[in-house]
């Protein structure tokens, strides 16, 4: 690596490092004046608890969110001022073309792209489960809460065969009212169980090893070992043959299903916790359960390696935008790179709102910004070569 590579990559980021501690406090601060109130309203939330548990992760999730937009105003910042003091001309005059020129910049998109991809898809994820359970527990007021741990008319299919119905579950109780199991062979009905009320057990080795011993067929056995367990009471069973059908009735039954209460609500947080490996699992498995629109979950997914790719096209564009000095110097660059910013986020955001309804493709809507972008990046190459 040459001098100049070196001298570049340095400015790079010392310039990100630069920026990023001057929007973070910012925002810090922002989100302060915003909470406060709710932060005094808890007499056991400490100082350290906030700082720990919201404000670490705060940092963490903003910082990796923002970190394309912060490269792209520090590469401006410091190509203006190396255009500024006539070190872009001295460069030029030295033979150094204006590919050459790209390359230590693009040597250091390279290293935030693969920082922020890694991050997006497992550090920013793990973080968010504090985030989030320190939001929920003292920002959302308890009202709106009750609100997310119950779920209403639920249809999920397990698998090719099987079918459950809720007409509610509660989250946070674990405990269902009026369900329905259906399970069919080559299209007809064949067993069908129901029950006025459902409970999941979390842990409950009792049941378990009950439910094992009543199955002494190995297959079974590993069935009931990968599967979570439930009472029904008040259940009523239906066993339909081709020439009758025989129903058993009781008060409480023990069973097992492979599906867990959390899978039964789609929400955006729980997007957001999961890792990219576990939320592509989830999608696959809600997709074969018959969940209407996974969309918000592909969004997130699909965001995750959009929003790092995209550090290439805006070091490209900032590069080509502020590597001629210009009457106004970086005030005008500044002001440029400020207004395409702008841009980025307006269709980002815009396009991700439209992407998460059940309608759409997802997949072209979330990389469609970067898709401009590189275009407008492709051409301002093309055009600082000549």
């Amino acid at each position: 690596m040459k001098i100049l590579d070196k001298y570049i990559i340095s400015k790079y980021f010392k310039t990100f490092i630069f920026t990023v501690l001057i929007l973070m406090p910012i925002a810090i601060a922002i989100d302060i004046s915003e909470k406060i109130h709710k932060f005094i309203a808890h007499e056991d939330l400490t100082v350290w608890t906030i700082a720990k548990d919201h404000y670490l992760n705060f940092v963490i999730y903003y910082t990796n969110t923002f970190m394309p937009l912060g490269l792209f105003i520090a590469v401006i910042l410091f190509t203006s001022k190396l255009a500024g003091d006539t070190e872009i001309i001295a460069i030029n005059s030295g033979g150094v073309s204006f590919p050459r020129l790209m390359r230590p910049y693009m040597i250091g998109a390279t290293i935030i792209f693969i920082f922020a991809f890694y991050s997006n898809h497992f550090i920013v994820p793990n973080s968010n489960k504090t985030f989030e359970k320190f939001y929920r527990t003292y920002i959302v007021s308890k009202w709106k809460m009750k609100g997310e741990y119950k779920v209403e008319n639920v249809n999920l299919q397990l698998n090719d065969d099987d079918f459950v119905f809720f007409k509610s579950f509660n989250l946070k109780t674990n405990r269902g009212e009026y369900f329905t199991y259906e399970h069919f062979e080559d299209g007809s009905l064949k067993y069908k169980l129901t029950g006025r009320s459902i409970t999941y057990h979390r842990k409950n080795s009792n049941k378990k090893k009950k439910l094992i011993d009543n199955n002494l067929n190995k297959d079974s056995l590993k069935i009931i070992d990968s599967s979570f367990i439930y009472t029904l009471k008040d259940f009523r069973k239906r066993y339909v043959y081709s020439n009758k059908d025989v129903v058993l009735k009781g008060k409480s039954f023990d069973t097992i299903f492979n599906i867990k209460p959390s899978e039964l609500k789609t929400v955006d947080y729980l997007a957001k916790e999961m890792n990219s490996f576990k939320l592509n699992e989830y999608i696959n498995v809600a997709k074969k359960r018959g969940v209407k629109n996974l969309n918000p979950y592909k969004v997130e997914l699909y965001k995750r390696s959009s929003m790092p790719t995209s550090v290439f096209a805006l070091t490209v564009i900032a590069v080509a935008l502020a590597y001629r000095k210009k009457r106004g110097g970086m005030g005008v660059n500044l002001a440029v790179g400020v207004a395409l910013m702008f841009i980025y986020v307006f269709f980002m955001k815009i396009f991700e709102v439209i992407a998460a309804s059940g309608t759409t493709n997802p997949l072209l809507l979330v990389w469609l910004p970067n898709i401009i972008f590189g275009i407008l990046a492709i051409y301002l190459y093309i055009n600082g070569k000549k």
